[in-house]
């Protein structure tokens, strides 16, 4: 079931049921293409989320209350499908037990070893983006690895920290305060402000994508563009 509600003066935000699953993804990404064909030139931005969508619209349009009684009208939830959307981006990771690995495993009681095979074992959905510019909130992690996030957050998580809490995992694109479980780090750059105004793309994935990752040794790391935090030099 699709619900519609006002969100401003010149938005729409659309939802589906609470839980975060890949057919809500599914359906979601099915529905942004209705909306486009629909408002056509009235739509300025789509913003989605794990089981939503801001419809953003630009200042000359025919009416918000006509356009969300047409929307109501004229989308079709359609069946998830089956087949898998988005690009597949694998992210190489240098796992290190610098921070949490050890935690994670002694609370799971699986060997590092295990933790590192079972967190590449999943292809994740990037269910949304936010907090940061380029953080991507990817599920679902294996349940074995489930692990709350941190009672006190650090102040300072190296750029390329790729961490866990309850059953999502991400990378830190930018060194920021943070309060999950770091397992290792990306070279991988994942926002390129730089690239703003050309034809490169500011980060490699959209709501919607896929992303495994894959075990890489410190040699494989520094190669990569890498560079160690303070603590690890």
């Amino acid at each position: 079931m699709i619900q519609l509600e006002l969100a401003g003066e010149n938005a729409l935000i659309l939802y589906l049921s609470a839980e975060i699953s890949a057919q809500n993804l599914s359906q979601l990404q099915q529905l942004q293409h209705q909306i486009r064909s629909l408002l056509d030139k009235q739509l300025q931005e789509l913003l989605p989320s794990y089981a939503s969508l801001l419809i953003v619209l630009k200042p000359q349009h025919q009416g918000l209350l006509a356009i969300k009684t047409m929307l109501e009208q004229q989308l079709v939830l359609c069946a998830a499908s089956t087949e898998p959307l988005g690009q597949l981006l694998t992210l190489p990771v240098y796992y290190h037990n610098t921070w949490d690995l050890d935690h994670v495993a002694h609370k799971a009681g699986l060997t590092t070893a295990k933790v590192i095979e079972l967190h590449q074992s999943v292809e994740y959905r990037v269910y949304a983006i936010g907090f940061a510019p380029g953080f991507a909130y990817l599920g679902e992690l294996d349940a074995r690895l489930t692990t709350a996030r941190l009672k006190s957050p650090r102040a300072k998580v190296p750029k390329g920290a790729v961490a866990i809490a309850d059953r999502q995992t991400a990378v830190y694109p930018a060194e920021s305060p943070g309060g999950w479980n770091i397992l290792g780090l990306c070279p991988t750059p994942l926002f390129e402000p730089e690239h703003v105004g050309t034809a490169k793309p500011l980060m490699p994935f959209a709501v919607g994508d896929r992303v495994r990752f894959q075990s890489i040794s410190r040699e494989e790391f520094f190669a990569l563009g890498g560079q160690l935090p303070q603590e690890l030099c």
